[in-house]
């Protein structure tokens, strides 16, 4: 039965700077919520005082849901909460659908979605890439693994949160459709990196290269909305660096499962090092023209 606003019960795992938003959207689209988070902050008050129900354990948030939605940090977490003590599954009842919107391994995904079927729970894989702001405006793509029919009844659920909503294939194929992401991602950011870094070390005004190649081909979504932070030195995180060196991690074991050389990945990972070494692992990934900014010996600012 298609999930509706009103009707369908959604249990939240995960209320951190991507699932707080999301769930607000949620709410706002007239969907019942109840939700956990492992840490008691801001936002989780802020889901709260919007409408949604506080659970003690993910268990609890499961209980008497229709749909069970879990955003958390790594795959261990992702175990943890769905098939650990007091986890989703020890309440999920059967017929119900568990959507992991965390980016984890593909592999783990594959395993979590098979103990989750022994029960009939159903399960989607439906990772997000948008940030912070695509979360806040509803605007996410989502890339989901899973069965077809299972999707569809999702739909209206996903629809609340993103806009650019596609199934990929089974379970396991929205992340590995998310480390495809990561790489585009990645490399694009470091291309942005050292287009920057040489107009300032050319002493040119980087506010002027960034307006110039803005509107041609090298126009990308990291040049528009990273490239201005970078040039105003906002560093504050729509995505962590340490977020994203997990995910390339992963990626990386991705590609190792297919004897797949990723070596555009692998250099944005050592570059990314640099960055949390430079203490900025909590910083946003834009903080990775750092490296290149100890090098030159000058920052890339407007």
């Amino acid at each position: 039965m298609p999930a509706t606003p009103g009707t369908t019960r959604i249990g939240f795992v995960g209320l951190g700077i991507m699932g707080a938003p999301m769930a607000l959207n949620l709410i706002e689209a007239g969907f019942s919520l109840k939700v956990y988070n492992r840490t008691d902050r801001p936002r989780v008050q802020e889901v709260i005082d919007a409408g949604g129900e506080r659970a003690a354990t993910p268990a609890e948030a499961a209980s008497g849901s229709d749909v069970i939605i879990t955003n958390v940090t790594d795959t261990p977490d992702v175990v943890d909460v769905i098939l650990g003590e007091n986890g989703v599954l020890q309440t999920a009842r059967e017929g119900t659908t568990v959507i992991d919107m965390s980016t984890i391994s593909p592999r783990i995904t594959r395993d979590i979605a098979a103990a989750l079927n022994e029960k009939g729970v159903h399960m989607l894989d439906a990772p997000v890439s948008g940030g912070d702001v695509g979360a806040q405006q509803g605007t996410l793509s989502i890339m989901v693994g899973g069965e077809q029919s299972v999707f569809d009844d999702s739909l209206p659920v996903f629809e609340a949160m993103g806009k650019n909503i596609n199934r990929i294939g089974g379970n396991g194929a929205g992340q590995t459709t998310k480390a495809c992401n990561q790489i585009a991602v990645s490399v694009a950011n470091l291309a942005m990196a050292e287009a920057l870094m040489l107009a300032a070390a050319s002493d040119l005004d980087v506010g002027k290269v960034v307006d110039a190649i803005s509107g041609g081909a090298a126009a990308s979504w990291n040049l528009t909305n990273l490239g201005p932070r970078i040039l105003k030195g906002d560093f504050a995180p729509g995505f962590m660096v340490r977020l994203q060196q997990k995910d390339l991690k992963l990626v990386l074991e991705a590609a190792n499962d297919v004897k797949l050389a990723l070596p555009g990945v692998s250099l944005a990972h050592q570059f990314f090092n640099i960055v949390e070494r430079l203490g900025c692992a909590d910083e946003g990934t834009q903080a990775l023209i750092k490296a290149y900014e100890v090098q030159a010996g000058k920052e890339a600012r407007a």
